[in-house]
């Protein structure tokens, strides 16, 4: 685990799934780690076992972002690893949805990156490196009926990634777009006894966050797609 080639860790829209094995996988590593959410209380228990520092953030607000990278910068030193979990989901019928609320889910998912990107990049320019990763999903690559608004900010996100990595990675700074295809193993999904290994593990998910941490740039990957082995796609 310790051949990780950076120092430290930012998280940002952090809960107890993916980013919570993600935080338990760099803790263990050695690296310091920032997890940021717009409810910190829900990650105190995660706070107590790992020893990362929680940070409040509205991620769909670009002031927020930039205040939260100042924190994290005073708290731990400007983030090498820079991983975007955040995501806003409404489901319905287009004719019946929200517009604020579409709004609302679409900055979280694309604006909110876009935000965490520019904050990343500023930092990582002037260290010549770092990685930044951002959670993608099915929907990024097909958009599903009654889901219009997380198929909007998801494909914006792959949109955001690709464009990135082909601007950054030639100045040092490995930008990733990972697919989660499939239900992430938890509480709420856990997986059938009749069909062992059909939702995604969040370990094993935060373990190929790790793999592509460890690629030498000489062969970067910048999309990754996981999926259980019954997943059709």
């Amino acid at each position: 685990m310790a051949d990780i080639p950076y120092r430290n860790a930012l998280i940002i829209g952090a809960g107890s799934g993916i980013s919570g094995s993600l935080t338990r996988a760099l803790r263990a590593a050695g690296l310091p780690v920032v997890i940021a959410a717009r409810n910190i209380d829900k990650l105190s228990s995660l706070v107590q076992q790992t020893g990362a520092i929680a940070l409040p953030v509205d991620a769909s607000d670009a002031d927020e972002v930039e205040r939260l990278f100042a924190e994290t910068d005073a708290k731990i030193g400007a983030p090498d690893i820079v991983i975007y979990n955040a995501s806003g989901r409404v489901r319905g019928p287009i004719a019946e949805l929200d517009a604020k609320a579409v709004e609302q889910a679409v900055a979280v998912s694309a604006l909110g990156a876009f935000y965490t990107v520019q904050q990343a990049a500023k930092r990582m320019l002037h260290a010549g490196k770092g990685a930044i990763l951002l959670t993608g999903a099915t929907a990024g690559v097909k958009g599903f009926a009654l889901s219009a608004p997380f198929a909007m900010g998801k494909f914006a996100l792959r949109g955001l990634a690709q464009s990135a990595a082909r601007e950054l990675a030639p100045k040092g700074i490995h930008v990733a777009h990972i697919v989660i295809d499939g239900v992430v193993r938890s509480e709420r999904y856990a997986d059938p006894a009749a069909s062992p290994d059909s939702t995604l593990d969040p370990d094993a998910i935060a373990q190929s966050y790790l793999d592509l941490l460890r690629q030498h740039r000489s062969a970067w990957s910048w999309e990754l797609e996981v999926r259980p082995w019954v997943e059709k796609f």
